[in-house]
């Protein structure tokens, strides 16, 4: 839009002159290093409080249940996501032979990400989460991420229309492909009904909030952490190695078989739960589809270096990219071997999982982006990188902090699978949990030391490019030339395939990918919401009564779903450790679902009952003082806050909305009928010779936690009345 301004044609060769905008690529690259900084720091303190208990500091801000969301959320969508945005702006531009539709759009994409980073970090630190893993962000940040969303995507759009290039090249397709699937995933997973400003109940419950939350989790991974960055490999990695694109044919296969593969894949993170059968068999035939397109793209990657591996010992770019791409390889073979259920039977719950999450986000999408900064920054100042030795060092030490994190992890998993399945020649499980937790300690500690050396390599990327762009000076407006694009296409003899039509026509690329991308979820989707027998219901499962609602906001809130699972599946050790196995029926009034995807603590679906109130009193006051060597942070400000009855009414009237059926008027007196539970919990605790004020946070919890796997086992009562 503002280039018009700027854009000057030579009469004698009829090329127009144009000016790349720079400063913007220069903004979201400082932003990549600043806040990959910031989310790998969070996620050291959170794997150092692993091992070290003490690391938790007694402080709300500081536990692992909310450190974890921090550095998550921190390193995906600000460490990835500006990463994305620099290399997207940097190469769209060049791509297209345009500058940026609007420059004011760009630099509101710019400061409001930066905006929506940091408010999202201060929130999840407050405890205002929705606790949907990459989708903890809670109503009115779900909002702001999609008016940015909107905006980069009409500036991106923008550029694309005015280009003059005919072509659009593959890295665009992906780039399309990324906004148009990120709009619909996030929009239809952030649906809820708000109850506070920062407060809110999911739109779905149960069994179909975990379908459509997974739906998004595994398709966040797909369509954030893998699309945008292919984007960046296929402009990147052949510009560093200055060689063409192995196979063009490659990367029409691979885009389109992946767009449409990657998103039926969700529910192999579903296995053995209360899912329907038929859609976790879905989730791992796709899953194992989706090897052939990965590895086809991994191998245009690698193969468009033919030629050039002389130059990958000394270039310690190419170094970079060479080692993501094998990340990237070894990611998308391992997610099929996960997503079959013989392999899934031990791995999930298990740190096979965070391992296997590790691989590509530290190899995949951290090298990337690396090589992507050595690279472009120079460019944009006009200068050589400071030190290419130092660089190299950066890259074996990356290397070797990965080597440190992934495979103590693998060994942990393998162990706590073990150690949870043994039984002894009596039939008796043969280990406590707290003695696998005991035993991984050590793998832990490697982790963090990994953690620790990968963050070393981080803070070399800082001081190199630091000196580099003090020996430069920014080019903020680079001068450009070429034709502009005929008004109407020149016929031509040649015949088109039916992709050279579409790669050519922005409007109808996004509307095909949408179709591609759409397809899978209203498939899986759809029957799960209308066909009643994927959900039946259980007659004894009734609402969470006023208090048990309020403590499970503070479950949520301190997040408790980061190690513990609420979910038994249907295997031997399970049953015998935990209770039944679980029904999906049980679940009904969730909002949101709380299955979880580690246990770094045991499952809590039956532990309502098991304990006395006592016994969580103390647990919450004083892990250790209740389980020796318990690596669970104290909660000492559960017995000095007070439960907020001024949410009572909104939390009850949102539950009413969503379909929970509480008695009519109940939010009108659900706060009597808080007191009178809170009472009863307090006299408990009195026996016991526990003084507490029935207001306080942790009688709430306690009630929740007793309440869990109840309801099979209650008879027919009205437990919500005050008498």
């Amino acid at each position: 839009m503002e280039e018009t301004k700027s854009t000057t044609v030579s009469s004698q060769s009829g090329l127009e002159t144009f000016y790349y905008d720079n400063k913007i690529v220069r903004n979201f690259s400082y932003a990549t290093v600043f806040w990959g900084v910031i989310g790998m720091l969070a996620g050291l303190w959170a794997a150092l409080s692993l091992y070290f208990p003490e690391v938790n500091l007694g402080l709300p801000a500081t536990t692992f249940g909310r450190m974890r969301p921090v550095h998550t959320n921190a390193v995906i969508f600000a460490f990835v996501g500006n990463a994305i945005f620099a290399g997207v702006y940097y190469s769209l531009q060049r791509l297209t032979k345009a500058r940026m539709f609007s420059d004011t759009l760009s630099k509101i994409h710019f400061w409001g990400w930066q905006l929506l980073i940091l408010a999202g970090a201060l929130t999840l630190w407050m405890g205002f989460t929705q606790a949907k893993e990459y989708a903890e962000l809670e109503w009115p940040l779900d909002i702001a991420i999609t008016l940015l969303w909107v905006v980069f995507g009409v500036n991106m759009m923008g550029t694309i229309i005015k280009r003059r290039e005919r072509h659009l090249y593959v890295a665009i397709w992906f780039y399309i492909g990324t906004w148009v699937a990120v709009a619909m995933l996030h929009i239809v997973n952030s649906m809820a009904i708000p109850y506070a400003a920062f407060g809110s109940y999911s739109w779905y419950a149960g069994v179909q909030d975990a379908l459509v939350q997974w739906w998004y989790g595994h398709n966040a991974v797909a369509f954030f952490l893998t699309t945008p960055f292919l984007g960046l490999m296929y402009y990147f990695v052949p510009k560093a190695a200055n060689r063409p694109v192995y196979s063009y044919r490659w990367s029409i296969i691979h885009f389109w078989a992946l767009i449409f593969i990657y998103i039926w894949a969700g529910p192999h993170h579903l296995l053995y739960t209360a899912l329907p059968e038929w859609a976790q068999g879905l989730g791992t035939v796709f899953s194992i589809m989706l090897i052939a397109p990965s590895w086809g793209g991994m191998l245009n990657g690698l193969l468009t270096l033919r030629g050039a591996w002389d130059r990958v010992r000394d270039d310690a770019v190419l170094k970079f990219f060479v080692v993501a791409l094998t990340c990237y390889g070894m990611s998308t073979f391992e997610g099929p071997m996960l997503s079959l259920k013989s392999v899934n039977a031990i791995s999930h719950y298990t740190d096979w999982t965070i391992a296997h999450v590790h691989v590509g986000a530290l190899g995949w999408n951290g090298f990337l982006a690396f090589g992507m900064l050595y690279w472009m920054i120079p460019r944009l100042f006009g200068t050589q990188l400071y030190s290419k030795k130092m660089a190299t060092q950066h890259f074996w030490i990356g290397v070797v902090g990965i080597i440190f994190y992934a495979i103590p992890l693998y060994w942990a998993a393998f162990t706590q699978s073990l150690m949870w399945k043994q039984f002894t020649p009596e039939g008796i499980l043969k280990y406590q949990f707290m003695e696998t937790v005991n035993t991984i300690l050590p793998m832990y500690g490697l982790r963090a030391l990994g953690g620790t050396l990968y963050l070393i390599g981080v803070f070399m990327l800082v001081y190199n490019l630091f000196k580099t762009i003090k020996s430069g000076k920014l080019i903020e407006n680079e001068m450009a030339q070429a034709a502009p694009l005929p008004k109407v296409e020149a016929k031509s003899n040649v015949k088109e395939h039916w992709h050279s039509w579409v790669e050519k026509r922005p409007i109808q690329m996004v509307i095909l990918s949408l179709i591609a991308v759409g397809i899978g979820g209203l498939v899986e989707m759809v029957p799960t919401f209308l066909v009643k027998s994927n959900v039946p219901t259980i007659s004894t499962v009734e609402p969470y009564t006023a208090l048990e609602l309020y403590g499970r906001n503070i479950y949520i809130r301190e997040g408790c779903y980061t190690c513990h699972s609420q979910m038994i599946r249907p295997f031997r050790d399970e049953e015998a450790r935990y209770g039944e196995y679980s029904k999906a029926g049980e679940f009904v009034y969730d909002h949101p679902y709380q299955w979880g995807s580690k246990r770094t603590g045991p499952d809590l679906q039956r532990v309502g009952g098991k304990y006395p109130d006592s016994w969580h009193y103390n647990h919450m006051l004083e892990p250790n003082s209740i389980t020796a060597g318990s690596i669970m942070p104290a909660y000492p400000w559960l017995f000095k806050d007070k439960v907020d009855k001024g949410k009572t009414y909104s939390m009850i009237k949102a539950m009413k909305k969503l379909g929970v059926p509480y008695p009519d008027g109940y939010e009108n007196y659900a706060n009597e009928h808080m007191d009178k539970q809170a009472e009863k919990i307090q006299a408990s605790l009195k026996k016991d010779k526990i003084e507490v004020s029935k207001d306080k946070e942790i009688i709430a919890l306690i009630a929740y936690l007793q309440r869990l796997g109840t309801d099979l086992k209650k008879e027919n009562k009205d437990v919500f009345s005050t008498k």
